[in-house]
């Protein structure tokens, strides 16, 4: 089995926290988030993993420091890593391209900005699965459309008319993504664009018309890390989830506290130092920060950040950072100064 993980975008709507580390690098409960979706996809799949394939942007953006943390990644996985480049964005099929080389056998293409909890068993009849997740307002989402044997036979864009509530979350399996390859190589070919790009919903529709058997793998949770809000809200269910799996070592060991509580669940990194404080419930601290005199819970602070005097709520704070100050749903970049 491989995975292939398109993540050559810039995360534009993560911004500030994306303009120095690429947005599937940045940490959620502790851990970055493409390290997080591809170790519970390979949970899911409950089989060796052969390779991962990385499909990363301009190396100026992701450099040595992100491709070697993606093949200590793949290596905890057992798995190869490959590193590909998508230089222009073309879009989702084009990036998929990118990684022509590895585009064979039985493989899982996971676009690196959700996260997921999900428990299934891949349909074995299948030619491919669509990972879905039920959603109340289908109307938001691009939708499939099943027949009575419960097979895919449509991809639908927001429709304005009822399809169905399976909404695509962005994670396929192909038995053989050769297949897709074809496809999406007669996609290229062809110069068959929708909104300016290559699609990969283009290749998966030709396969349809060939007569491959797609079906559903219905998630239990689809978590977004698009925005400021959303990333907090993903990080709280996050942690949540790993309290309740009773996850090890949430807070490390190394932590000082003086004076200080801790109400969990939360992620507490390595010699973090809590002084006059109260952290939590919801609350992701990254290596090497200092909290004092503050009152913070549903917030992320990432790594080498110092914050005082504050009362944070729905707050992320970058890495490298200073606060002090009486602000409470703030978001700053790396390398910012509030005093």
């Amino acid at each position: 089995m491989k995975i292939i993980v398109p993540m050559a975008g810039r995360g534009s709507r993560l911004r500030p926290h994306s303009l120095t580390v690429p947005k599937p690098l940045i940490p959620v409960a502790g851990q970055p988030i493409v390290h997080r979706l591809v170790t519970d996809i390979a949970k899911v799949l409950k089989q060796p993993i052969e390779e991962i394939a990385f499909v990363l942007g301009d190396p100026a953006w992701f450099g040595d420091d992100v491709v070697n943390s993606l093949k200590a990644l793949a290596a905890s996985l057992g798995a190869k890593a490959s590193i590909y480049r998508q230089d222009l964005p073309l879009g989702t099929g084009h990036a998929i391209m990118c990684a022509k080389p590895s585009l064979s056998g039985p493989a899982v293409i996971a676009y690196a900005d959700t996260l997921i909890r999900a428990q299934f068993d891949l349909d074995q009849k299948a030619d491919a699965v669509i990972w879905t997740k039920e959603v109340d307002n289908p109307e938001a989402y691009g939708v499939v459309k099943l027949n009575e044997n419960h097979e895919i036979i449509e991809l639908v864009e927001k429709p304005k008319h009822f399809v169905s509530n399976q909404a695509v979350i962005g994670i396929y399996y192909f038995k053989e993504v050769g297949v897709l390859k074809e496809k999406l190589q007669e996609i290229l070919d062809e110069n068959i664009k929708n909104g300016g790009e290559y699609q990969i919903n283009d290749g998966i529709k030709r396969m349809m018309a060939d007569g491959n058997i797609f079906k559903t793998g219905t998630v239990d949770e689809w978590m977004d890390c698009g925005n400021k809000a959303i990333t907090i809200e993903t990080n709280k269910r996050m942690l949540g989830f790993l309290k309740a799996d009773g996850e090890a070592q949430l807070v490390s060991p190394s932590v000082t506290l003086e004076n200080s509580n801790i109400i969990e669940p939360c992620f507490i990194g390595e010699h973090v130092v809590l002084k006059n404080s109260t952290v939590g419930p919801f609350v992701s601290i990254g290596d090497h920060s200092s909290i004092e005199n503050t009152t913070v819970k549903n917030s992320l602070i990432q790594t080498h950040s110092t914050i005082k005097n504050g009362n944070l709520d729905q707050a992320m704070i970058g890495n490298h950072v200073k606060f002090n100050g009486n602000f409470t749903s703030i978001s700053i970049g790396d390398y910012s100064v509030l005093e």
